[in-house]
């Protein structure tokens, strides 16, 4: 499984989000700003983030957006999963696709593929986002873009 731009952008600016959080809203700018990141594709990012409930936004000149629960309520697979979809290695086992392989009944093959599947999920639902904010914290004053 392959992680995309929008799973590792999306995680950075979630993360940047989630460490400025005690300024109050924080507006998409600021966040690709820091982050070198585009604003027009965080606001695709944030549309996705949003409709998951991970994030709200607050509109108006001074609006931005804040963490929709706390931060060590939200897993690195919240955000995955609602920027990428399944986290599945292969659709044969994913099980919001039953029946999408004939095969099923005699795969030898598809034990692992739910192994790999199971493992990526208990590591990315294990670390929350306060974890990382955290760890940010301990590695940095202020400069986020060098490691998120």
């Amino acid at each position: 499984m392959k992680v995309s731009t929008k799973g590792r952008y999306g995680l950075r600016a979630i993360v940047d989000l989630a460490a400025h959080e005690s300024e109050g809203q924080v507006s998409l700018k600021s966040v690709a700003e820091r982050q070198k990141l585009s604003e027009n594709y965080l606001e695709q990012l944030f549309s996705s983030l949003k409709k998951s409930g991970l994030v709200k936004s607050i509109r108006g000149a001074q609006g931005g957006y804040l963490l929709s629960r706390p931060a060590d309520k939200i897993t690195v697979g919240d955000i995955l999963r609602s920027l990428e979809g399944t986290l599945c290695p292969v659709e044969c086992i994913d099980p919001d696709l039953p029946g999408s392989c004939d095969r099923a009944d005699e795969c030898v093959t598809a034990d692992v593929w739910a192994k790999i599947r199971d493992k990526i999920n208990e590591v990315v639902d294990s670390i929350t986002l306060a974890d990382l904010v955290s760890e940010l914290a301990n590695k940095t004053n202020d400069d986020y873009i060098y490691y998120i």
